[in-house]
């Protein structure tokens, strides 16, 4: 297994690493890829990804931190293009449900963090909330440059997916596809294709049912894998392969 989607440097996996890390492997899981959520972050993913070679890192700034995080695509290009542990940018993208960051802001950091995805030939990890069109405007009119997009805790409506579809995005489900008010999403993870489903824990936010409000880590992605698989009609074993497959088939060197 794979965990698409976490934050090691986040309280409480940081102080506790290497009991987060044993129960990990204690699992089956094999990578973890840890996220950049700003510059100030990026330090803390430079250090955890030398910590362990299961972990592997991103470098991005959030939707809400884009008001602090003045950046250029080529300044993110120097940052990683020398540093194989570092596999994907993001998180970025656009979230406008909160007014952490106003949209200009966002927008104008996405489109830096899609030009320096496209350059460095590396997966976007994407974060999209309340804010399925512009994404998806903004997404598509780099289509001709063919972005790896990886749309991280897809929480979004099927149409959105179906207009995904056609950019090749792959989704990732989170703890969220657990939680038993959660059938529309469910429904749409039923629709998308197996050859582009990922797993991720998002821990330690989003913690899956039985967990649900306590903190999250990554061996509970197996809560999850168990539940998609419920929802795919396939063995647990074989979706395990599949989403394994897939991370490493978006995200090879």
């Amino acid at each position: 297994m794979i965990d698409s989607h976490c934050h090691l440097d986040r309280e409480p996996l940081i102080n506790n690493l290497d009991s987060v890390l044993k129960r990990s492997k204690e699992v089956g899981i094999e990578k973890l890829l840890t996220i950049c959520t700003s510059l100030e972050n990026f330090d803390k993913i430079l250090k955890l990804v030398k910590k362990d070679n299961i972990i592997f890192g991103s470098f991005g700034i959030h939707p809400h931190e884009t008001h602090s995080n003045d950046i250029s695509s080529k300044f993110i290009v120097e940052k990683v293009k020398n540093n194989k542990k570092i596999i994907g940018i993001g998180e970025t993208g656009l979230d406008f449900f909160y007014n952490n960051s106003n949209k200009d802001d966002q927008i104008k950091s996405f489109k830096i963090h899609i030009e320096a995805s496209i350059e460095l030939n590396i997966p976007l990890i994407v974060h999209s909330r309340n804010a399925e069109n512009e994404t998806f405007e903004i997404l598509n009119s780099y289509k001709e440059y063919k972005p790896k997009i990886l749309m991280h805790c897809f929480t979004g409506s099927t149409e959105f997916a179906q207009n995904l579809f056609n950019l090749d995005a792959y989704f990732s489900a989170s703890g969220i596809i657990t939680f038993k008010n959660s059938t529309k999403l469910q429904d749409t993870f039923k629709i998308i294709p197996i050859n582009q489903l990922l797993i991720e824990t998002d821990s330690p936010f989003l913690a899956p049912f039985p967990y649900r409000g306590k903190k999250n880590e990554p061996s509970f992605i197996k809560y999850i894998a168990k539940k998609l698989s419920e929802l795919k009609n396939l063995e647990e074993s074989i979706l395990i392969k599949h989403t394994t497959n897939n991370f490493n088939r978006l995200f090879k060197n």
